[in-house]
């Protein structure tokens, strides 16, 4: 009766996995694989290509696959088509044999039919250690096509790591596989490598790309069952919490791109070509200095005076930082950056100050003023950028500003639908515009050095007056000793 019950239990189990929706999928799925296989049945032909000093075995192409899924199965659009064989990439039946992204391109690209040993409804989950002696494998070859990629490497050296102690049955293992391929023909044993590494991609993917093994139907009805999940190719346990990979949004290309899409793409390509790289040293160093240049305004580093209002209730500080009568500190700020001039009102003042005795007070000015129009409730926007444009743009505005015919055009362009952010190419050249000219003649200026020595004139002032004092003391101090002596002498 017990052996009975057990048989039952054991038939309803594998009932049960052979009806799960997962289960139910792989099944389309291997359907429709079959089918294009299967050239007598109207399938894909599968074919060997000829390379420059190689053959390729046994594969058909994106195009190919995409137009018999348009045929055979009704399909009309063909973004569809190309989703559904991304699909079926995904799952691994079918892979592109340059690629590690298990997804389907509408072009020439070769692809490669998996081996049904390796499909997913057998439901075979492989294990880490299979997957260090697959890694180790690859290591031992010494090919160029089956040399590690960089995230493979990585996780080959957190196995050895993890699997310390029996890795040198992993490698006894990986040897032993070795030496079983050689003896196998080259052509087969091409095929197989690959199959072996797509069937990899599918289990522990690309970083970046959706696991299709972690988080489908069948792994979530596992976590009633803990004891069944396997620990993740890093090596750290789940505890029956699976962690979904980031997800992979794969672009699928227009099946035939335009002239304006190949332009995109070659400026797109030329701007990451133009991208200004720095090294990291470089970029510790800056920010070494910034820490250095700003560590004295930092409340919670440095004491600042006359008391800290982040750790009582003592509020001079704001008070002395609101004033227009600014401290050589708040003065030695503004020669930091011009952002942290015009952050300070008084610099700000100071600053149109200088500009009004140049004649060109009206680039501030403009740039205040979209700064107020970023502000400005919604209702209110419309009618002040109009304001603003017949004020500094326009055909004899009173405040012409100098503006390049680039940022003229587009904001002429934007103001047919005026906004807060319609004058940013504008403000952007003349804020560029100020700081490469007008700034740097602004530090230089008697306004701002006499602004920064100002604090120092008094200090300087009363020890010029302690220092006159005491050589006036001692100069007396000495006349008066000196005569005393010479009284005692005629004395005696």
């Amino acid at each position: 009766m017990a052996e009975g019950s057990k048989d039952q239990g054991g038939v309803s189990t594998t009932d049960s996995e052979e009806d799960s929706p997962n289960m139910i999928v792989y099944r389309k799925i291997e359907d429709i694989v079959s089918r294009i296989q299967d050239e007598k049945a109207g399938g894909i032909a599968i074919r060997t290509v000829k390379s420059f000093l190689s053959k390729i075995p046994s594969v058909v192409s994106g195009t190919d696959i995409v137009q018999w899924l348009l045929k055979n199965l009704s399909i009309d659009d063909p973004a569809e088509a190309i989703h559904l064989g991304s699909l079926i990439a995904a799952h691994g039946y079918v892979f592109p044999i340059s690629d590690h992204v298990l997804t389907l391109k509408d072009d020439g690209t070769l692809y490669r039919f998996q081996s049904p040993y390796f499909w997913p409804s057998n439901c075979w989950e492989p294990e880490n250690t299979d997957y260090a002696i697959y890694l180790c494998k690859r290591t031992m070859q010494n090919k160029a096509r089956l040399e590690l990629a960089d995230y493979e490497a990585e996780n080959l050296a957190r196995l050895q790591r993890a699997f310390a102690r029996k890795w040198e049955f992993i490698f006894m293992q990986a040897e032993a596989q070795v030496k079983i391929d050689r003896k196998k023909d080259k052509a087969e044993r091409k095929i197989l490598d690959s199959q072996e590494r797509a069937f990899w991609d599918v289990h522990r993917p690309v970083p970046g790309c959706v696991n299709t093994t972690e988080m489908d139907i069948r792994k979530c009805r596992r976590e009633k069952n803990p004891h069944r999940v396997k620990k993740s190719v890093y090596g750290v346990p789940d505890d029956g919490q699976s962690q979904p990979s980031p997800v992979h949004v794969s672009s699928q290309p227009t099946r035939k791109p335009t002239k304006e899409d190949v332009q995109k793409e070659i400026s797109f390509l030329n701007i990451q070509l133009d991208r200004h790289c720095m090294k990291v040293s470089k970029v510790a160093d800056s920010l070494m200095s910034y820490t250095e240049q700003f560590m004295e305004y930092d409340a919670f580093v440095s004491a600042i005076e006359p008391s800290n209002p982040w750790t009582n209730d003592d509020t001079s500080f704001w008070d002395l930082e609101a004033s227009r009568e600014p401290s050589q500190q708040r003065v030695k700020k503004w020669g930091f950056s011009l952002e942290e001039a015009l952050k300070d009102p008084a610099g700000r003042d100071q600053f149109l100050k200088f500009l009004e005795s140049e004649f060109s007070s009206e680039n501030l000015r403009f740039w205040l003023a979209v700064q107020d129009l970023k502000r400005r409730p919604l209702q209110d926007v419309a009618s002040r950028a109009q304001e603003i444009w017949q004020e500094f743009l326009a055909e004899g505005a009173p405040s012409s500003i100098n503006l390049d015919s680039h940022s003229y055009e587009r904001t002429s362009q934007n103001l047919k639908d005026p906004g807060r952010y319609s004058y940013e190419d504008a403000q952007e050249h003349i804020f560029k515009l100020m700081k490469s000219d007008s700034y740097a003649r602004f530090l230089r200026s008697n306004i701002y050095q006499d602004l920064l020595l100002a604090r120092k004139k008094p200090a300087d002032t009363e020890q010029g007056r302690r220092t006159s004092l005491e050589k006036f003391t001692r100069s007396v101090g000495k006349s008066l000793t000196g005569k005393r002596l010479t009284g005692l002498m005629q004395s005696s």
